[in-house]
């Protein structure tokens, strides 16, 4: 599911290195390197980037399920909730 506030680039990446990207953006901003108008920028993709990162965790937790064995022996498996 693609989400259309995400830049098609960013849409490629791994969750890894949509993090990795994330986290260089948030120190710069940190540090306070660059313009107001580079700041600007940089904010709006980090923005992207968590969105993205956000939406990989979402797939990530669709996926998983939670096994269970019962008394008998049997094994059934059931979505996972996580909230």
């Amino acid at each position: 599911m693609a989400d259309n506030n995400i830049p098609a680039d960013i849409s490629k990446m791994s969750f890894e290195q949509a993090l990795d990207e994330l986290k260089a953006i948030v120190a710069k901003l940190e540090q306070g390197q660059g313009t107001l108008d580079s700041a600007i920028g940089d904010y709006d993709r980090g923005a992207a980037l968590k969105r993205h990162c956000d939406s990989k965790l979402r797939e990530a937790q669709a996926k998983i399920e939670k096994i269970s064995l019962s008394a008998s022996g049997g094994v059934s498996s059931e979505p996972l909730d996580v909230e």
